[in-house]
């Protein structure tokens, strides 16, 4: 009997834990949406977080995405050989990432990378009474911390998805000529023959998302840190966890609405 009444409390409290972080959420995202619109416009503090979340991102974005080209390119090609199509490699490619996993594996690779960056530092503020700090200074916490990071991310997620793109089937074009022998200027007709404006557009504005989940669940967590250091650890976890979940949800769903809408 107890064992039943422990896991309905339990039960309860996940239950209301998650109702309380959705309202949260969603109460931050929408201030912060409001407030990215209005001035002052903190033009030095936006650059500096897209310097952080862009620039310093360049390389471990291009390391990954070059790799995932590379190796994408190896296993279509074990089962291209067998059809003698070698040549739509290309094509499987581009497509491929331009529309899933540039955006996708460039948001989760930004999201271990800045999110948890992000919860750490807004955390120890919080931690440390910043906030309550800034407050008393007559300077809203959310105009301050989360608006500049909000655009940042919005702004530098697509650069770096389209960035992203070239650099893996540049990978896949190195296996294609160098391995399988293929003509380069016929790789690269094949790989953007291939693509059409609506694989861009849907892969661009899904990391437009992303950017703003990155941004929302960062600083949210970091807003709710309570007890000390070990707070600040676990609300970091809290986030790359949360951020990763909600970003393959965000993918399938924005991939579901754009097979319907533009079959």
């Amino acid at each position: 009997m107890n064992n039943i009444k422990d896991f309905f409390t339990l039960l309860g409290k996940k239950t209301l834990s998650f109702f309380l972080f959705i309202g949260g959420l969603s109460n931050l995202a929408f201030q912060a949406s409001l407030r990215a619109f209005m001035p002052p416009f903190r033009k030095d503090r936006i650059l500096r977080q897209a310097k952080k979340a862009g620039v310093e991102s360049l390389p471990i974005v291009s390391l990954i995405a070059f790799f995932i080209g590379v190796i994408m390119a190896l296993q279509t090609a074990y089962q291209m050989q067998r059809l003698g199509s070698e040549m739509y490699i290309a094509s499987i490619l581009s497509l491929s990432l331009v529309r899933e996993l540039g955006p996708v594996i460039t948001a989760l690779v930004v999201a271990g990378r800045v999110g948890a960056s992000i919860t750490a530092e807004v955390g120890s503020m919080q931690v440390t009474e910043q906030i309550d700090a800034l407050e008393t200074l007559a300077t809203n916490p959310i105009n301050y911390l989360v608006v500049p990071r909000l655009i940042a991310l919005s702004l530098m997620l697509p650069i770096l998805t389209l960035y992203a793109d070239i650099v893996g089937i540049f990978g896949g074009h190195l296996i294609c000529v160098y391995k399988l022998g293929i003509a380069s200027s016929m790789y690269w007709n094949i790989a953007f023959d291939a693509l059409l404006f609506k694989d861009l557009f849907s892969g661009l504005l899904k990391s437009v998302f992303f950017g703003m989940i990155i941004a929302f669940v960062s600083c949210y967590e970091g807003f709710n840190v309570e007890g000390g250091a070990e707070g600040v650890g676990k609300a970091t976890t809290r986030a790359v966890v949360t951020t990763f979940i909600l970003i393959i949800t965000a993918d399938c769903f924005f991939t579901a609405l754009f097979y319907f809408i533009f079959p």
